[in-house]
């Protein structure tokens, strides 16, 4: 009970990181001397120290560690990154014990780190909270696994069922309070992604400009390079990839990509060599069937507000399992995950 209760401690702490440390996994550790914390860190920023480096740092007492317990939610890494092993420094620190949560699958620790604190002589436990850690780091499993990034569908649709009116105009479906919480999403996220219709008749910043933290990258579908450079893409609030079929070109912030535009798997390939690990896809309407189509995404997030259209331009049509269902105030709100794509 102890274990479970510690690792959940050092989970809560890992989640901290969520938006600073891509394309690094969140990691928060916890360390342990008889029955007390002692210690606690977690990976704040990415380039900067490890969860376990932060821990070590905050015990007051280094003479406590080989009498102590550490929890880790990742298992420790084992090679020289932007930073030091954190396995080498807890085989250093002699700690006594490490509970390690789930194995890292990049190919440069999985197993390799467990097996230095083993040769150390530190007993592990493994596999605890085991489904809660790596859901926690989906989009790092999903980039190391499946060589794409974690793919979030998200639209907004009335009552009736429709994402815009006849004239493509969509605002405002959704309340204000739902549309706050879309900013907090993009802020969780690596990037950003609309085609070239939302662009040229929404105009939209895909900024995080309602929640505190970071811009994701936008990504603009746009094959024959249509969307006019005035479009507010283009400002200087973040970095826009635009992907096309036409040019290759770096201006300041903008970068313009020739890519497949085939299907939605060649797009997902291209913004993983970009080291892309997740991107929420907003649309429109063309563009999120042409995912659920293709079968390639890991979630959907659909609010239903009470407005109706009674016409205009239908809402993509999802089968896939409810993850969950809530209210934010008249909007619903409805999660689906897809276990096959």
């Amino acid at each position: 009970m102890d274990d479970l209760r510690y690792m959940k401690r050092a989970l809560e702490l890992a989640e901290l990181g969520i938006g600073h440390v891509s394309p690094n996994p969140m990691v928060g550790c916890v360390i342990v001397h008889d029955g007390v914390i002692i210690g606690e860190g977690y990976h704040q920023k990415y380039g900067e120290a490890h969860a376990e480096v932060n821990a070590i740092q905050s015990v007051k007492d280094h003479s406590l560690l080989p009498e102590s317990t550490a929890y880790v939610t990742l298992e420790p890494c084992a090679h020289q990154g932007k930073t030091p092993p954190c396995a080498d420094l807890l085989a250093e620190k002699k700690l006594k014990r490490v509970v390690v949560a789930c194995r890292d699958p990049f190919s440069q620790v999985n197993g390799k780190g467990i097996e230095k604190l083993k040769t150390a002589g530190i007993e592990i436990k493994l596999g605890i909270l085991k489904d809660e850690a790596e859901a926690l780091n989906k989009r790092f499993f999903t980039s190391v696994q499946k060589q794409r990034p974690y793919v979030v569908l998200k639209w907004a649709q009335t009552a009736d069922g429709f994402v815009a009116r006849e004239n493509y105009d969509s605002k405002w479906i959704s309340n204000k309070h739902s549309r706050q919480l879309v900013h907090k999403w993009r802020t969780e996220e690596d990037a950003i992604l609309v085609g070239k219709n939302t662009a040229i008749y929404d105009d939209p910043w895909l900024t995080a400009r309602e929640w505190v933290g970071r811009n994701p990258i936008r990504i603009l579908l746009d094959s024959n390079l249509e969307v006019k450079k005035s479009s507010n893409l283009f400002n200087a609030d973040a970095t826009t990839y635009v992907l096309n079929s036409l040019k290759e070109e770096r201006q300041k912030n903008i970068e313009w990509v020739k890519t497949d535009m085939n299907n939605p798997w060649s797009v997902l390939r291209q913004l993983h060599e970009n080291k892309i690990q997740s991107v929420i896809i907003e649309g429109g309407s063309q563009v999120l069937n042409s995912f659920i189509n293709e079968d390639c995404w890991d979630e959907a997030r659909v609010f239903i507000s009470e407005n109706t259209f009674e016409k205009g331009i239908s809402a993509p049509i999802i089968e896939a399992p409810i993850e969950k269902e809530e209210s934010v105030f008249n909007d619903q709100l409805i999660t689906y995950k897809n276990y096959h794509g």
